[in-house]
């Protein structure tokens, strides 16, 4: 996160110097998604250190769960950005374009865009190899400036080649119109967390794997339910024993089904089972369950 925040800095006085050597709108506009960037860089340094602290009194589960509010964040401000870039495109177009030193100013935005896609690439692959949703979303909002760099390239080309000044508002526009859908899709993502969206890749991992560990000490399960928090997932499930087992052999059964389950996840699984008697369960209970059924 440091060096991305170090990388936004550099970014925006890199931009910030190409519009005012061309008065590009399009550099403008690109100059002010960083701005936006740095923004929500710094809002996602502050999830990461959060999120990274222990449980307390207050916080039984810890402050994972703050990464879905950081990757929510990122994506408002990357619409912020797009909606921002649309509007000062259109006001610059308004007012008539004025464009110098184009070669500079591509040069420039260029190698911007080259050392914003590598950073971006960089973020996503840590922040996945961690289990780091706030690594992942800053990384995509990264790719998100570098694309819209690359846009911004094209348009000065373009303009270049054919002297039609429009080409330069017309790129960032454009350009705005499709950095709006990695916004829409970070808070997607976010509203997906928050709710507890169950993965059915990851459902399927886990009742395979379940079903494996239960085979092996032969016995059920049934009860399933998990969610992600952002850098963990909390899982829960209720297994069933025979009467004949003791209170000793179960609880031992049930902690080497644990440690199975949460090896098969690298770590990232925090697992709680619940010991049931599968002998006239739904008596004990008072009325059956109904198990739902795999995703």
């Amino acid at each position: 996160m440091r060096l991305s925040l170090a990388a936004g800095l550099f970014m925006l006085a890199g931009k910030g110097m190409a519009w005012w050597i061309t008065g590009s709108a399009a550099i403008l506009s690109d100059a002010l998604e960083s701005v936006v960037h740095l923004v929500a860089v710094g809002f996602a340094a502050f999830s990461l250190w959060l999120s990274m602290r222990p449980a307390t009194r207050r916080f039984h589960y810890g402050y994972d769960r703050i990464s879905f509010f950081s990757a929510g964040f990122e994506g408002a401000m990357i619409i912020f950005a797009a909606v921002t870039i649309i509007t000062v495109s259109i006001r610059k177009w308004m007012a008539g374009l004025v464009l110098e030193q184009l070669g500079l100013g591509v040069l420039l935005v260029a190698g911007a865009g080259i050392l914003n896609g590598t950073l971006g690439w960089y973020l996503i692959h840590t922040g996945k190899k961690a289990g780091s949703l706030i690594l992942v979303a800053n990384g995509k909002h990264v790719l998100t400036d570098c694309w819209t760099s690359a846009g911004v390239v094209l348009g000065l080309l373009l303009v270049r080649w054919t002297g039609w000044l429009p080409f330069d508002p017309i790129c960032a526009i454009a350009l705005a119109i499709n950095i709006l859908w990695s916004g829409g899709h970070l808070i997607f993502e976010s509203a997906r967390g928050l709710l507890d969206y169950a993965d059915p890749r990851t459902e399927s991992k886990l009742r395979t794997e379940l079903d494996a560990a239960a085979g092996n000490a032969g016995i059920s399960w049934h009860r399933l339910k998990f969610r992600e928090t952002g850098g963990r997932m909390l899982a829960e499930v209720h297994l069933l024993f025979p009467s004949s087992v003791t209170i000793r052999q179960a609880h031992l059964s049930a902690t080497q089904i644990e440690k199975r389950l949460m090896a098969s996840f690298e770590g990232r699984l925090e697992i709680l089972t619940h010991l049931e008697p599968a002998d006239d369960h739904d008596g004990i209970h008072g009325e059956p369950h109904i198990e739902l059924p795999p995703a």
